[in-house]
């Protein structure tokens, strides 16, 4: 049997799991001058759109908010691009003119675009340049982008507001009042925080509350001061009114701050990754001991299975105390009887499927190897279904205490894809994410499907999934992988997964204080 540091050594020579690059969230903010209108009667509804290049084709990434009838717009919405010092990442703004009755681009007119790459705005933290068009100017249109990184500060605030007497701005009808909160910034500039809705022919209008980072509203100084204007004053009628008092009033109904829990708030609180795999023994794989099968164990090199298995169970480990892990096999007829299971225990030990580390689960599943009878088909939905049990009893307890990743290694693409997506829009309630590795060189393209990355996954019956849980990836296009490895690709949507279940049922870490971390403020 191969020693185990040579297998370790092995996987993360191939993988390049050492050398995961530095990652760093950025904000843009942009906005554009002198924009050139369609027409003489009528002014453009711009719209910006935020394309990224990979492998030589542009990608949209983000879009801001369309304002009407501007040709100097200043855009609230923020776009949030993760930052790479050691890559060239070239981006795209495209600035559209959206028809007021299409939001789409196909009715839209392009108005201009400027290329740059993320490296040069965060080194200069503001790039304006003139907006291009065929190659030439744009008239004298330029766009503005402004860098600024993220804090690890992820907290919010609800913020609401009305307004009463607003002075009458229509002639035919009453205003159409709407709300702007502008930062207060170190050279005493201001910047846009946030615009509201326009609430129409109203001169006591309530508009909808809404939310905003910390970070965006106050770059995570809570006495930095904001402009919020709340004697709406009107100089011109002041001047020349002797008993003017005001234009109206705007009213701070609400402040709530939220606190956003980090996924280190759960780790660092006692939150435990219960691990547990899954391996595909399907006739499909090949004879073991044909040293074609996906399941030969070569004296000196690890199959893909071991590759995959090491390379993510050994970062999972570190977050599970007792480094006990469940191992189970699936598609193959088992001893004694010789039937088919889709959900049985590798060490063949039903009471007590648990594994001792890593080492363990190789261990076993080298030893099952020459006892089992790989079969078929390959049906996933009961070991979804078997941990996504463990993972309801835990939701009883009402604390973050385990989390569960579900490692599933198979050969080809699944038979029973109507139960599999059944199965995981109900783990999508629990606190459980589910990663897929495909193994071996079949079409795995009908396997995307149940990753949500391309749209939402839903039940037969139309259910969709409360969260994207499933992250899929074929273990071919790491083969030969250096730093983008297959553990940081398979394993990066997890924080995130982690948070936003604990946070969307309002669980705290275990180990917060009883300090209420959602207060209101009265105005």
């Amino acid at each position: 049997m191969k020693k185990m540091s040579n297998i370790y050594e092995s996987a993360a020579n191939t993988l390049g799991i050492f050398n995961s690059p530095c990652l760093t969230k950025v904000e843009l903010r942009v906005a554009c001058k002198s924009i050139s209108e369609r027409d003489a009667l009528s002014k453009p509804d711009p719209c910006v759109i935020l394309k990224m290049q990979s492998h030589g084709q542009w990608f949209e990434v983000d879009r801001t908010e369309v304002i009407r009838t501007c040709i100097n717009p200043i855009f609230s919405k923020l776009f949030t691009v993760d930052f790479y010092f050691e890559e060239v990442q070239r981006l795209r703004f495209e600035v559209h003119d959206i028809s007021s009755n299409h939001n789409g681009l196909k009715e839209a007119d392009f108005l201009g675009g400027m290329e740059c790459t993320l490296g040069q705005i965060v080194s200069q933290r503001k790039l304006s340049k003139s907006l291009l068009k065929h190659g030439n100017t744009a008239g004298k249109s330029s766009i503005t982008v402004i860098a600024e990184e993220l804090s690890g500060n992820d907290d919010y605030v609800e913020l609401s507001f009305s307004a009463r007497k607003l002075d009458d701005k229509d002639f035919f009808s009453k205003s159409d009042p709407f709300l702007e909160i502008f930062r207060m910034n170190d050279d005493a500039t201001q910047q846009l925080v946030h615009r509201t809705e326009v609430v129409m022919n109203n001169l006591n209008p309530a508009w909808k509350s809404f939310k905003v980072s910390v970070n965006s509203l106050c770059s995570g100084d809570q006495d930095r001061r904001l402009k919020v204007q709340w004697e709406c004053i009107n100089p011109k009628y002041k001047a020349k009114k002797k008993n003017y008092k005001n234009s109206g009033i705007v009213i701070l109904n609400q402040c709530k701050i939220h606190k956003m829990h980090s996924f280190l708030d759960y780790i660092m609180g006692g939150c435990q990754i219960q691990f547990t795999v899954a391996i595909d023994f399907t006739a499909s794989n090949g004879d073991p001991r044909n040293s074609c099968s996906l399941h030969y164990i070569h004296p000196y090199q690890p199959n893909e299975y071991l590759k995959a298995l090491v390379a993510v169970g050994e970062i999972c480990q570190d977050y599970d105390s007792d480094k006990m892990f469940p191992a189970f096999g699936f598609g193959a007829r088992i001893p004694p009887e010789y039937k088919v299971s889709h959900d049985f225990a590798i060490n063949f030990n039903e009471d007590n499927p648990e594994c001792a580390g890593i080492q363990g689960v190789v261990e076993a599943y080298q030893s099952c190897l020459p006892k089992l009878q790989l079969y078929g088909p390959t049906n996933i939905a009961p070991i979804i279904q078997k941990v996504a049990k463990s993972a309801s009893e835990e939701t009883n307890t009402k604390e973050a205490s385990q989390y569960f990743i579900l490692l599933i290694l198979t050969d080809g693409v699944i038979t029973d894809m109507a139960d599999t997506r059944e199965a995981i829009v109900h783990a999508s309630h629990l606190p459980m994410s589910v990663i897929i590795v495909g193994v071996g060189n079949a079409d795995f393209s009908d396997m995307q499907m149940l990753d949500g990355d391309d749209g939402i996954l839903r039940s037969p019956k139309g259910e969709p999934v409360l969260r994207d849980i499933v992250q899929f990836v074929p273990f071919r296009n790491f083969k030969h992988a250096s730093p983008a490895a297959l553990a940081k690709s398979v394993l990066a949507e997890v924080p995130n997964q982690v948070v936003d279940y604990y946070n969307g049922k309002g669980i705290k870490p275990k180990c917060m204080s009883d300090y209420e971390s959602s207060r209101t403020l009265a105005p």
